[in-house]
């Protein structure tokens, strides 16, 4: 077989970035675009010793999970991977993600997370759920000014104005801005020289308020002929702010950390209400939340409302409990918490999101709160080290929950947390596979996983979000020999059991990267059926200028001989990286 060679493949599985999964000859074929049960001839686009990439060049026989998309433009804009996919079949490929990753990575047994596993909840009309998009601003080869999104891992613009999965008072939005920037000869940035200035359009809409906000991302410190633009906005309905961000570094990063409002307020609000978790149903009580453009805010409300709604009940409040939610935001999930808490701390590392979550707090009439700006890798360690002598719920709280970003819990968050030994942790995730790992920490620390469920968070796309609860007291079903973190070495050597380490094994610089060697091996074992050896990954490490740390066998003279990874393998250990966030 070589490159552009077509080939038939039925496709049997799916890849955790929804692409689909084909064999012949012995080779393993991921195929994107492509849905399980598909037969397809499919042209090679890349070869390797043991896998490679093709894409669809035609349908032989469409799987009975083939649905029609739609959005004309799904393939090539790369947003929603499985669009293509029946929205059950959808649902089910995301629970199993998450039951795989809590066995490969986290060390589960499959039976344990069966027994604990809750049926992930999806929703009733999987389109229009967005409340926020955030629109690149360019131009076509023709010249001619254009919004839309980027095209699947590259930096060209897709005219899109009306996606499927947003509101559809973008259209009208992106419509104005346009106008404006031709009337007025206004030009977007181009990101190969430096120069011109609309970059973004940031769209925030408020499903329960239908409120609306705009914020444009300039490379520049003023806008040029702002009364046209804002005539042409206000009139819209719901049009609730206008706003200026100003970024002028040359970066993928899209908002600045200066905002100018130039019409309206500086915030729209918005309201997520509590359901009752046995049939999702609303319950009347809700929390109205003033929301910024550089605030962290769920993109999809309906899901939201669920997914707090879980996380509350797995706390298990009576009303007076101390509650510490590390990675808050604008105190979202806190002042949920706060309704049935006797005290809530809140931590978060953006100081806009905490003054938003104060004012949050204040308005809602909650006096039990209390925020605090900083890493929360940062501040509950400092906290537990000053106060660790002291007789304060703080230091013990009865409830601890975490909602980080994709790259999970830091390694000096989950010790501090284990050190202060609540009653019950509720871990939110947006990624399976860091939550798998951090898990595994907290069983080895002492804490039991007790209900695991998904929520269908991203429609269409391979994303998911995880609400879990654990329990303190038995040990979870993880092997302590498995122990690969230093805080779980120094768990182990607490408790006096005896176990043999390799220097592999001993590695103090995995989770500085945010995953375990083990884990890499494992992802790369999976997707290339490639084996890596630690050897390989700590060079490919040093070569990114990453720490591989002071423990790790490597050689001391840089001219000493030692295998050297392959180009081939060099690319898949690269591939790991980015999906843990290491780079």
């Amino acid at each position: 077989m070589n490159k552009n060679d077509i080939i038939t493949l039925k496709i049997e599985d799916m890849g955790i970035d929804g692409e689909g999964i084909g064999k012949i000859d012995g080779m393993t074929f991921f195929v994107k675009d492509a849905v399980i049960g598909d037969e397809i001839e499919a042209r090679i686009t890349k070869l390797k010793k043991n896998y490679g990439y093709a894409r669809v060049e035609q349908i032989l026989k469409s799987s009975g999970f083939r649905t029609e998309p739609k959005c004309e433009l799904h393939r090539r804009c790369g947003g929603c991977q499985i669009q293509a996919m029946d929205y059950a079949k959808q649902l089910e490929f995301k629970e199993n993600k998450v039951k795989n990753n809590l066995v490969r990575l986290g060390g589960f047994h499959a039976d344990f997370v069966d027994s604990v596993t809750e049926p992930i909840v999806g929703m009733e009309n999987p389109y229009r759920y967005r409340n926020k998009a955030q629109f690149p601003i360019g131009k076509d080869k023709d010249g001619n000014i254009i919004a839309g999104f980027y095209a699947s891992r590259t930096h060209s613009i897709i005219p899109v104005k009306d996606c499927m999965l947003g509101v559809a008072e973008n259209r009208e939005i992106l419509d104005a801005i346009l106008s404006y920037m031709r009337e007025c000869h206004i030009e977007p940035y181009d990101e190969t020289t430096g120069r011109g200035l609309v970059r973004h359009a940031l769209i925030r809409y408020g499903f329960t308020t239908k409120e609306v906000m705009v914020c444009l991302v300039i490379n520049g410190r003023k806008l040029p002929a702002q009364n046209v633009l804002v005539e042409k906005l206000q009139v819209i309905s719901g049009m609730t702010s206008i706003s200026i961000n100003i970024n002028q570094k040359n970066t993928n990063v899209i908002l600045g950390e200066q905002t100018e409002t130039i019409w309206g307020q500086s915030y729209i609000t918005d309201y997520i209400h509590l359901r009752d978790c046995m049939n999702f149903e609303r319950t009347g009580k809700a929390i109205s939340y003033h929301i910024s453009p550089q605030s962290f805010y769920q993109v999809n409300p309906e899901q939201t409302e669920k997914l707090y709604s879980l996380a509350l009940e797995y706390a298990g409040l009576t009303g007076k409990e101390s509650v510490w939610d590390l990675y808050c935001g604008i105190g979202t999930i806190s002042l949920f918490l706060a309704g049935k808490a006797g005290h809530v701390y809140g931590v978060e590392i953006v100081p806009q999101a905490i003054a938003d979550a104060k004012d949050n707090a204040k308005r809602n009439g909650f006096s039990n709160t209390e925020f605090f700006v900083g890493k929360a890798e940062e501040v509950l360690p400092e906290f537990y080290a000053k106060h660790k002598n002291e007789k304060t719920d703080m230091l013990h709280p009865d409830v601890i929950v975490v909602d980080p970003p994709r790259k999970g819990c830091d390694e000096k968050c989950l010790e501090t947390m284990l050190l202060m030994k609540p009653e019950r942790i509720v871990y939110v995730s947006c990624d399976s596979a860091t939550l798998a790992r951090d898990l595994k920490v907290l069983a080895e620390g002492g804490y039991e996983v007790k209900r695991v469920r998904a929520v269908d968070q991203f429609a269409h796309t391979t994303h998911v979000e995880t609400v879990v609860l654990l329990s303190k007291g038995a040990k979870g079903p993880v092997d302590l020999c498995s122990a690969r973190t230093e805080v779980e070495r120094r768990l182990v050597d607490s408790r006096k059991v005896k176990v043999d380490f390799s220097l592999e094994d001993m590695d103090l610089s995995e989770f500085k990267g945010k995953a375990t060697y083990e884990q890499i091996k494992a992802y790369v074992l999976e997707q290339t059926g490639l084996k890596v050896s630690s050897l390989y990954i700590a060079q490919i490490k040093k070569k990114c200028g990453l720490d591989v740390g002071e423990n790790f066998n490597l050689l001391k003279s840089e001219n000493a001989r030692q295998p050297q990874c392959t180009p081939e393998k060099e690319e898949a250990i690269m591939q790991a990286f980015k999906h843990f966030g290491i780079v």
